[in-house]
């Protein structure tokens, strides 16, 4: 089953996500299907962006948001 969750990268202390595309048994920070936008909540102001077209067609194909990106998205909207 496909998802779309955050994938975390940066150094310690200083976070910043990626949001990806990928399988439910896939690692966190392992390869992933496709990149749909970023999240970088350490910055100030935090930053998000995310391809509204690309997440909406994903969630056609059938792709589940976690809570964490599903709650991300609605704010994003």
């Amino acid at each position: 089953m496909l998802k779309i969750k955050l994938a975390r990268f940066g150094k310690r202390n200083q976070p910043h996500y990626r949001i990806v595309v990928n399988t439910d048994r896939e690692k966190r920070d392992g390869k992933y299907v496709a990149l749909l936008g970023h999240y970088a909540p350490a910055q100030n102001p935090k930053i998000l962006e995310i391809d509204v077209k690309e997440f909406k067609e994903w969630l056609k194909k059938g792709a589940q948001p976690t809570e964490t990106v599903a709650a991300l998205f609605k704010r994003f909207e």
